[in-house]
């Protein structure tokens, strides 16, 4: 084990003090440099060599021939001269010799000496720094790779997590190329990712002893490599005093590691010589600097060539994951923190709390949620013993303190690789806690041999009991990202998880993959209640899921059964994009929800103005399933608007083939042999030729007598065709539709001006485009159509407050809005303005404004829709392109709705989407409430 750093001081001291009157180079230069490193507890003569032979920038011909006075392959170079000579040159000596060292051989630190002053420079960051002799104690942090210690803040987008990945997954497709594969293949890859960074962090000593062992003691055409990595894992799952007295001295230097983690025997690898050098080229990363948090997904990916090629697209941010943990444990930990540091006891028994913490992710992965949850708690932990410190408590042995380990933590994962990299990530991430622990108090402290470990479970978490792995009982917290799987999208295998976990819940057909995890964590927490001793503090749930569980019908199947069972929401982060650091990103919409069976106050809301931007805070007394500050209230699927307005139905769907619908090229064409079929031609509108202005043109039969279809043998083919095409359908209601080939499945034809709403539309509007259309356009089923619509009732439906209805209950189409009839608008809490308010009231006064300003809007958009190249709606919907005319339009319509629900007890102005919401689903509950004995009140609850 390295030296602690007060030894290593203390030794540096006493090595200034001998060496101080030294001067000469030629004698003198070799033991000053053995005598260096045994400040750093080396005693191992081998790991560096003097006089090394080196090609050097230089001489008339470009390079010489030169010898660095010592070098340390992948760690130190020295040019070292006698007393008082010029250091400038020495290092422009010394750089020259990197050009003819091999890129995985160059070193971190450049150093040249003449035995009174010290320069050295560090490669990677350029920075270079001069002392004298006697203050070689007070630097002597900057080599402290040597001993092993290499504390630094670890950056997830650094691009060594890449690299690193990718130089083992060089290794992993030779190896598999070999005919080494599977399981072996896999558990060997994990050994090793152990082995590299255990080989940089002073676990193996001296530093880089593994890389030392490949190059000196195996065979340089890879030949003898794998007998010698297995001998090696041997050694490393052998107790030293078990091993035996002859074992090679360069192998007994090996510390024992157990943890399970080398005690498989695997069938023997063979290597050749260019896999032996893939790694050793993976040892010459600096694999300290790895972020575990991370480099687990990007070290499963090697396994996936596929995958691979987009390397960290996947992963999780350390940004999204502390948006969950943060408001799930960890803020209340911090603040119960700063409640006790200066108090003696209380800051003991806050620190035996951490210790009895226990966390558990179902869908663990390769452990991303359980790694970074570990590495906060031990940085509170270090927090707490710098409180005690600095109380005045002697530290006299670090081991004492420690009291957070990898134990406190369990995870379920449905792949082998993966569980086994969950582990060994959170034993990474514990000697790197451990190294900066060492840092803060100069006492060296590493858990060798791995004697506690993390309870990752490979399996099913969706057939396990929970409880097998950890009572419900002793939880304390369960988070996780479970997998994102729409219900549409499910496997035969997946649907048959789906209705075992979710048996006794309605129309569970509709729910998303993910919410099994919810149905699975609430009765987990019913376990814990019902066993838990009286005053335990009962356990709390995260997850991350897809935003559609907050969306649509969804949210009436799975949250009634929640509701149902006790659930609160006690936290969440509404709708926001799920980023990564690397290239290739997932964009994900996704929320973040909090949970328990108990209450809390106040209850912690995330909203969103952008879905990239950061999260704003608001401490809210109740947050409901559409995630907004509201009642549990859960919209049905209802048949009939709420309020009495018109009806809404989707527009024609003809089951054609596509026989009836043109283009206007086609239009043109048809017309050109058949001029009689113009009068049985329509503009036709789909969702995109509504928003985007494209042209098309049906075919519309429904009325035309056959003595005229017959004369027009052109549109006689098309029937024809389309007959066909019904003939052929497996589905026997569209047979039977064959009989009738002129009329359409559904035939949604109003006789006079009708309002359009398209089903699907961008989630970037701020405002859903619809309008009006005259009843000789025919509207295909991709959009609704509200006959009899009014300028009052466009008004309403182009409001604030009946978008931000819909941005918060519609389902969704990847991000995109979807419109609903059954949820959105026949849900919706109207203006409480009976179109036969006398005339003179305010009512009538609030309707009649309602209708000018949405007449406004209409004319707004005239001059952009005119002239030769029209605007189409999604132009002047765009938010960067919205016309600034039309933008005022809709703000002065907003403000006259406003006002109308302001008349039945609605505040005068709303700071958000949200208040908007939960001022309406208030106004849905009175409503509902109110609907089997009579007309809705029209004073307002206050709260």
């Amino acid at each position: 084990m390295p030296l602690s750093w007060n030894e290593i001081k203390h030794k540096a001291l006493a090595f200034a003090k001998r060496w101080e009157g030294a001067s000469r180079e030629d004698s003198q230069a070799k033991p000053f440099w053995l005598d260096f490193f045994d400040i750093f507890g080396i005693s191992d003569k081998r790991v560096a060599t003097f006089e090394h032979a080196v090609k050097r920038l230089g001489g008339p011909r470009g390079r010489t021939d030169g010898f660095v006075d010592l070098f340390w392959p992948g760690m130190l170079l020295v040019e070292h001269k006698s007393r008082g000579k010029d250091l400038d040159r020495a290092m422009e000596q010394a750089m020259g010799y990197l050009h003819g060292i091999a890129e995985r051989d160059l070193p971190q630190l450049v150093v040249v000496c003449d035995f009174a002053r010290f320069r050295v420079r560090m490669l990677a960051s350029g920075e270079e720094r001069e002392f004298a002799l006697a203050d070689l104690h007070k630097h002597i942090r900057l080599f402290g790779a040597l001993a092993g210690y290499k504390v630094h803040a670890i950056q997830p987008q650094d691009p060594v997590n890449i690299r690193a990945a990718e130089r083992m997954g060089r290794l992993h497709d030779m190896l598999k190329a070999s005919g080494y594969g599977g399981h072996a293949l896999e558990v060997l890859l994990v050994r090793l990712l152990f082995c590299l960074f255990a080989d940089d962090t002073g676990i193996f000593q001296p530093a880089q002893a593994l890389r030392q062992f490949i190059e000196e003691r195996t065979a340089p055409d890879g030949s003898d490599l794998g007998p010698r990595l297995a001998q090696l894992f041997q050694v490393l799952n052998t107790p030293e005093a078990q091993r035996s007295r002859t074992l090679d001295a360069q192998l007994a230097a090996f510390p024992y590691v157990n943890g399970r983690l080398f005690e498989e025997v695997l069938p023997m690898a063979d290597f050749d010589a260019q896999m032996r050098d893939a790694l050793l080229d993976a040892c010459a990363l600096d694999w300290s600097a790895i972020s575990p948090a991370i480099f687990g997904s990007l070290f499963q990916s090697i396994m996936d060539e596929q995958a691979r090629r987009q390397l960290g697209a996947h992963y999780t941010s350390e940004d999204n994951i502390l948006k969950l943990i943060r408001p799930l444990f960890l803020d209340a930990l911090w603040e119960e923190f700063e409640r006790v540091r200066h108090h003696r006891q209380r800051l003991w028994e806050f620190h035996q709390k951490l210790r009895r913490l226990t966390f558990f992710d179902p869908a663990c992965g390769c452990g991303n949620f359980l790694v970074i949850s570990y590495r906060e708690l031990r940085r509170l932990e270090l927090e707490v013993l710098r409180a005690s410190y600095q109380d005045g408590q002697q530290m006299l042995d670090i081991h004492q303190f420690i009291r957070v380990d990898v134990d406190q933590f369990y995870g379920i994962e449905i792949e082998e690789f993966p569980a086994q990299i969950a582990q060994v990530a959170l034993w990474l991430v514990d000697h790197q806690m451990n190294l900066r622990v060492s840092e803060e108090f100069g006492l060296y402290y590493a858990r060798i041999p791995l004697r506690s470990s993390p309870h990752i479970v490979h399996g099913n978490a969706l057939a396990l009991d929970w409880n097998t792995v950890l009572p419900a009982a002793r939880c304390s917290h369960v988070l996780g990202n479970p997998p994102f799987v729409g219900a549409k999208n499910l496997d035969d295998g997946q649907r048959a998880e789906m209705r075992s976990v979710c048996a006794g819940i309605d129309n569970a057909g509709l729910l998303d993959y993910v919410t099994a995890w919810y149905v699975k964590a609430a009765r987990y927490l019913q376990d814990a209640r019902a066993t838990q001793p009286d005053g335990a503090l009962p356990p709390t749930a995260a997850f991350v899921s897809t935003n559609s569980i907050t969306q649509g019908e969804q949210v009436g199947v799975l949250w009634s059964w929640l509701l149902a069972q006790g659930v609160r929401i006690h936290f969440a982060h509404r709708t926001f994009q799920w980023s990564n650091e690397a290239r290739g990103k997932a964009a994900v919409h996704c929320v973040i929800i909090g949970f328990g069976l108990h209450d809390t106050q106040p209850k912690r809301l995330f909203d969103y103005e952008h879905p990239r931007g950061e999260p704003l805070e608001r401490r809210v007394e109740r947050i409901n399933p559409y995630l907004v500050e509201g009642p549990d209230v859960l919209l049905p699927r209802r048949s009939q608007p709420l309020a009495a307005v018109p009806p809404i139905g989707i527009g024609n769907k003809p089951i054609d083939g596509g026989h009836y619908l043109l283009t206007r090229e086609q239009r043109d064409e048809l017309l050109a042999r058949e001029p009689a079929a113009a009068p049985w031609l329509r503009r036709w509108l789909g969702a995109e030729e509504f928003l985007n202005g494209a042209e098309r043109w049906v075919l519309w039969l429904r009325d035309c007598p056959p003595a005229q279809l017959r004369a027009m043998p052109e549109v006689m083919r098309r029937v024809q065709a389309v007959r066909n095409y019904r003939l052929r359908s497996p589905s026997a209601p569209t047979r039977r539709l064959a009989d009738t080939p002129t009329r359409f499945h559904v035939e949604n034809v109003p006789e006079a001006p009708y309002l359009v709403i398209p089903k699907v539309s961008s989630e970037r509007r701020e405002y859903l485009p619809i309008g009006f259309e005259q009843p000789s356009t025919l509207c295909s089923d991709l959009v609704f159509i509200v006959p009899g619509a009014t300028l009052y009732h466009f008004g309403v439906l182009s409001s604030a407050m009946h978008n931000a209805w819909l941005r918060a209950v519609c389902g969704r189409l990847e991000s995109r809005f979807r419109y609903s009839a059954a949820i959105v608008y026949n849900n919706f809490p109207w203006p409480e303005l009976p179109d036969d308010a006398p005339p003179g009231s305010p009512a009538h006064r609030a309707r009649a404004a309602i209708e000018a300003a949405a007449q406004a809007v209409l004319d707004a958009r005239v001059p952009f829709q005119q002239g030769p190249q029209p605007a189409t709606l999604a132009d002047l919907y765009d938010p960067l392109t919205m016309p600034a005319e039309l933008r005022r339009a809709h703000q002065r319509l907003d403000a006259a709705v406003d006002a109308a629900y302001a008349l039945s007890g609605g505040p005068r102005r709303y700071a958000s989407d949200a208040q908007r919401v939960a001022e309406l689903l208030q106004r849905y509950q009175r409503l509902t409430s109110l609907l089997p004995a009579g007309p809705a009140r029209r004073a307002r609850v206050r709260r």
